[in-house]
């Protein structure tokens, strides 16, 4: 590797805040998962009141935010590879949190519709820009204990969302969309006003000359990563299989187990919330060990829980017993959040600097296809179509062959060990022997 130039270790300063920067993006991403569960959590009610069907709230809980995605993610995330990412964030943001507030006046599907389609710019605008912008803060070696960080706004969002059920008992479904959505426009002003954006690439090889690229040089370098596409195809796979899963899990322990929605909510509320956290805190602690020694630790590690994980998705949908139902889930829902951190800092480390937001968006746009649109609709069709023979029950058999996907994710993470080695340093990343991370200033 002789032609690749070395980071100038020498020239590495302090960068301040950056666990700021680290703690406020994930809150951000706590919100933007919050505003996009809500919908699950509130399904019933909402059916209820404007005479839905499931294949129409499927609609409205996945390809209603898909379809803003698909269109507008990819040009965002190019957006995001040449523009102060700060301030994308923090506008999307803001977008995002006063569509869900809109949701609350919604009068009928197509306006609750509308509004839902606005949430879509969450993960358009959120999510790529803020793996990027973490990626120039912490060294490759560091970036998955840092993206579990982040993650953990995926299980404390899913907390939040889960809790509107308490909401929706007490003063209705239509309180809960305000009191999830007006939070974000007071973040959006203190993202702008508090975080600097720091030099793209500043922690990787060669970074004083990247070239800008585009969605065609991304796509064309990540054609010669076997690596990134099993990344990108597992990640795909175990949203279908775990978020497919949990949109329809409150409705299938009303249904099926016969509980109230806010019981329904509480109990999930504390498997995101807690167990999901936990499980993410051990996660970064395990990868800042093993990351740093042997790099196929992240996806081999990412193979093996999920695999652990889909015995006990199995269970929870095949059981017919409340209490083993729970129990169940509490083990499925917490190991499913073990493979946000990993993913998330393979994808990043697995492309430069210049393609990060681009390489995120295209994991998003293959993820959001998947827990979004097939999922979901799948889900919706499928009960709706089984309810004439099996009645409320038609939920669960919709739900159980998704329950085996797991597996077919697991295989595509332990693929993608294979030549990670040259695969990391291909897209501008170098071990160091010492094991000390860099820091640099960032600009303005």
């Amino acid at each position: 590797m002789s032609d690749v130039t070395p980071i100038d270790w020498a020239d590495a300063r302090p960068l301040s805040g950056k666990w700021y920067v680290l703690l406020l993006l994930t809150s951000v991403y706590a919100l933007n998962i919050a505003d996009r569960f809500v919908m699950s959590t509130l399904i019933e009610p909402i059916k209820a009141e404007l005479h839905l069907s499931d294949s129409s709230v499927a609609f409205l809980t996945g390809i209603a935010l898909a379809i803003f995605y698909v269109s507008a993610g990819l040009p965002l995330a190019t957006l995001a590879d040449r523009v102060n990412r700060r301030n994308l964030i923090a506008a999307a943001l803001l977008a995002w949190s006063a569509m869900t507030s809109l949701c609350a006046l919604a009068q009928n599907y197509w306006q609750l519709l509308l509004c839902r389609l606005g949430v879509g710019v969450g993960e358009a605008g959120g999510t790529p820009p803020s793996n990027s912008i973490i990626s120039d803060y912490f060294p490759w070696q560091h970036r998955a204990f840092a993206l579990s960080v982040f993650s953990l706004g995926a299980s404390l969002g899913s907390m939040l969302g889960s809790t509107a059920g308490y909401i929706s008992d007490e003063w209705g479904w239509r309180r809960a969309y305000l009191v999830l959505g007006l939070p974000g426009v007071l973040l959006a002003l203190i993202l702008w006003a508090t975080v600097r954006e720091p030099q793209r690439g500043r922690l990787d090889l060669g970074h004083k000359s990247l070239p800008v690229a585009g969605l065609l040089a991304t796509l064309r370098f990540a054609s010669r990563q076997p690596a990134l596409i099993h990344v990108w195809a597992g990640a795909t796979v175990f949203t279908l299989w775990a978020w497919g899963l949990m949109w329809w899990t409150p409705s299938y322990l009303v249904r099926s187990h016969h509980m109230t929605l806010g019981a329904a909510g509480g109990a999930l509320s504390l498997m995101h919330g807690v167990g999901g956290t936990l499980v993410l805190l051990s996660t970064g602690a395990i990868m800042t060990r093993l990351a740093p020694r042997d790099p196929r630790a992240l996806p081999r590690f990412t193979a093996i829980v999920i695999a652990a994980a889909t015995l006990p998705a199995i269970a929870a949908y095949v059981s017919r017993s409340s209490a083993v139902t729970l129990g169940m889930l509490w083990l499925f829902i917490p190991l499913s959040y073990a493979a946000f951190g990993p993913t998330y800092a393979l994808i990043q480390n697995l492309v430069p600097a210049s393609m990060r937001a681009q390489s995120s968006a295209l994991l998003m746009l293959f993820a959001n296809l998947a827990n979004l649109v097939v999922a979901p609709q799948l889900v919706g069709f499928a009960s709706d179509a089984l309810a004439p023979r099996y009645g409320p029950e038609s939920l669960r058999v919709a739900l159980i062959p998704l329950a085996l996907t797991g597996f077919w994710a697991a295989a595509h993470y332990w693929l993608a060990a294979r030549g990670l080695d040259s695969a990391l340093i291909r897209a501008g990343n170098e071990y160091r022997p010492s094991g000390r991370s860099p820091t640099v200033a960032a600009t303005d």
